[in-house]
């Protein structure tokens, strides 16, 4: 039996079907409660008030293998005018955009006149590694586009959707490859996003996507990648069922480090371009580590015991009347603070680079203020969370070579403290 994939609530929409092939045979997996949104970040110093806390768990659709948060929150609560990220910031992306371009270079024939487009281009990190050698245009409602305008990025300030797709076809034609970085999983109703793309792509046109790999969540136990912004978890399996449906074929695939793993998709009409050994190597990798309600199930006790685990760890070091500074402030952050129950009575402070719109603004949920990267240096506490634990290896020697004494805790896959 199949049925619509939601019903409306005011400014959320409970699933009750998949998102891409409808069919309502879902299994309920790990639930973390109710988060306030990710980007809803009160300045420090205003009074305490009211926050919105929305239902954050689960789904795995039994039919195409699609894992799917439960509830779809409103995009102008989730991304407002005032949305305080930028990719720009954060080196392994300035990284994996570069190696991106050169990779398109090396697989595809591309020319001066060709067209880029980036979905949800934010700052224009990623076009401005293909600004001087194609035509470029940027696609992103929020005003953090400026940015990529200053930088000589052409920018349309507008959700992606069918007359965005029919201004870009009147004023630029069609495009050569279209991207969408880390917001492909992001945006409602996508059906209509895939049919707005193909439409926008020449008959040679590729449409790339990277998104946060499923399998990798589950691997290194990833749960504070959970929030309402990510409405999707994307196996290859479940991307090749969505473009099948549009005649569109996956045509190179790749495992990329960045927000601690995700995956690059080449995608493109069916028989336009050859197709790479790396697709098959990808879903055979995936036929061998099976994605099933059990898979679920022992991911979930994983999830529970690594929050016992990482609160026993904070109660011990509070016990002993130690200090411990947060360390980056990125999304995931506020998941892992608000599932767990940290509040600014264990965290003194989170310490952001300097420069970041976050800087000056309370974690959401919580009283615990972000503060400039310098106050770690100043003040020493004696622990530093690293709520970036993802990139643990590249930030721990930097902060210790500028100048941080005290130790490390590391909260996934399993809380551990690391000493210099």
């Amino acid at each position: 039996m199949k049925t619509k994939s939601s019903f409306n609530t005011g400014s959320s929409v409970v699933v009750n079907a998949c998102q891409i092939c409808h069919s309502n045979n879902l299994h309920r997996s790990l639930f973390l409660g109710y988060l306030p949104p990710v980007n809803l970040m009160p300045t420090i110093g205003d009074a305490p008030a009211e926050q919105p806390g929305y239902p954050a768990g689960i789904l795995l659709c039994n039919h195409c293998g699609l894992v799917q948060l439960g509830l779809n929150v409103d995009a102008k609560i989730l991304f407002p005018t005032s949305y305080p990220y930028t990719s720009s910031t954060t080196k392994i992306l300035r990284d994996n955009f570069s190696e991106l371009m050169q990779e398109c270079h090396r697989i595809l024939s591309l020319t001066k006149d060709d067209l880029v487009v980036d979905i949800g281009s934010n700052d224009g990190n990623l076009l401005s590694f293909f600004k001087d050698k194609h035509r470029v245009l940027g696609i992103t409602p929020e005003m953090i586009g400026t940015i990529a305008v200053e930088k000589g990025i052409p920018t349309i300030f507008s959700y992606f959707n069918r007359a965005t797709v029919d201004l870009i076809l009147d004023q630029y034609g069609e495009a050569t490859i279209v991207t969408a970085t880390n917001v492909f999983a992001h945006i409602e109703n996508i059906h209509e996003i895939v049919k707005q793309i193909k439409r926008l792509l020449g008959k040679q046109g590729v449409f790339i996507s990277e998104s946060h790999y499923l399998l990798s969540l589950l691997e290194t136990l990833q749960y504070d990648t959970i929030y309402h912004e990510h409405l999707r978890y994307y196996s290859l399996h479940a991307l090749k069922y969505l473009f099948d449906m549009y005649d569109l074929e996956i045509f190179h695939s790749k495992r990329i480090p960045t927000h601690g793993g995700s995956i690059r998709v080449y995608a493109a009409l069916k028989g336009s371009h050859r197709v790479l050994e790396s697709v098959q190597e990808s879903l055979e990798f995936e036929r061998q580590n099976a994605i099933n309600a059990q898979s679920m199930k022992r991911f979930e006790k994983r999830v529970i015991q690594s929050k016992l685990d990482l609160l026993a760890k904070l109660a011990n070091i509070k016990k002993s009347g130690k200090r411990i500074f947060g360390i980056s402030a990125p999304s995931r952050a506020s998941t892992l603070i608000n599932y767990c129950g940290i509040d600014n009575g264990i965290l003194d402070c989170v310490c952001e680079i300097k420069g970041s719109y976050k800087i000056g603004k309370y974690i959401p949920g919580t009283l615990i203020p972000v503060v400039d990267e310098a106050c770690l240096f100043d003040e020493q506490p004696d622990f530093a969370l690293l709520l970036s634990w993802h990139i643990a290896d590249e930030l721990m020697p930097k902060l210790w070579e500028k100048g941080f004494k005290g130790q490390f805790i590391v909260p996934l896959p399993e809380p551990r403290i690391v000493t210099q």
